[in-house]
């Protein structure tokens, strides 16, 4: 079977996500697309993510839970967790490696959890896009140890990414796939022209979504023969399909 999706999504959790991002009004809208799957991945935090997978779970959109960290490199990374409890466990990794910086809503947005009904539970007092105090194979370790999903976010990207802070993957580096972001055409190769080094990877493809109109612009096909958490690491393994 093949499965549409779309792995790199932000909430208003996220402080440059727009206010109208909240959990169900991102599974409308992934549904409303057409897609089978999507991650929830906010900066540096997790807080989001359960109340969308169970948002999701009711229309029948497989949500996983994740988020998008900011390692000591300054290079983001997506990282998905198997489970709500490990979820927990990853939380938890993300608060102890916080580097406290206190955010300005003004200048970078809220940092909000709500739940099913979008009502405001907290807000988030440290600002989220900071990197933490954890270096890239640290967190790629931890990632594995709770049977996660490790991927490295957006190497295409001039800032934030593999190809931007390093230029170059460390040998040590392992991971279920790489993305590439929606301004990378995969028919047109520049980037893997240009870079060659990364063109012997898996890649899947996300939107990197920060508003609702943005959420499936493009996406990933994947093929797995029914959804599950450990068929979709397999999936990746074998990269996507088809980009669209």
């Amino acid at each position: 079977m093949q499965f549409r999706a779309d792995m790199h999504i932000h909430s208003v959790l996220s402080p440059c996500g727009d206010i109208e991002m909240s959990p169900s009004a991102i599974v409308a809208q992934a549904k409303a697309k057409g897609l089978d799957i999507i991650g929830l991945t906010d900066h540096n935090s997790t807080l989001n993510a359960d109340v969308t997978r169970r948002i999701g779970e009711k229309v029948g959109l497989h949500v996983l839970m994740g988020a998008e960290v900011t390692t000591k490199e300054e290079v983001h990374c997506l990282g998905f967790m198997p489970t709500v409890e490990k979820l927990a466990e990853f939380q938890a990794f993300l608060d102890s490696r916080v580097i406290f910086f206190e955010n300005d809503v003004d200048k970078f947005g809220y940092q909000l959890v709500v739940d099913e009904d979008e009502n405001v539970l907290d807000e988030v007092p440290h600002l989220l896009i900071n990197a933490l105090d954890l270096p890239m194979l640290e967190f790629q370790k931890k990632v594995y140890e709770l049977g996660g999903i490790f991927i490295p976010a957006h190497i295409d990207r001039p800032t934030f990414s593999l190809s931007s802070q390093l230029g170059f993957v460390p040998s040590g580096l392992k991971f279920h796939a790489m993305e590439l972001s929606y301004y990378c055409k995969r028919n047109n190769y520049k980037f893997l022209d240009d870079c060659p080094w990364f063109s012997d990877f898996n890649f899947i493809q996300s939107s990197d979504a920060h508003y609702v109109e943005d959420i499936g612009k493009i996406y990933s096909v994947l093929e797995m023969p029914s959804f599950s958490f450990e068929n979709f690491k397999d999936a990746l393994r074998q990269g996507e399909q088809v980009i669209l």
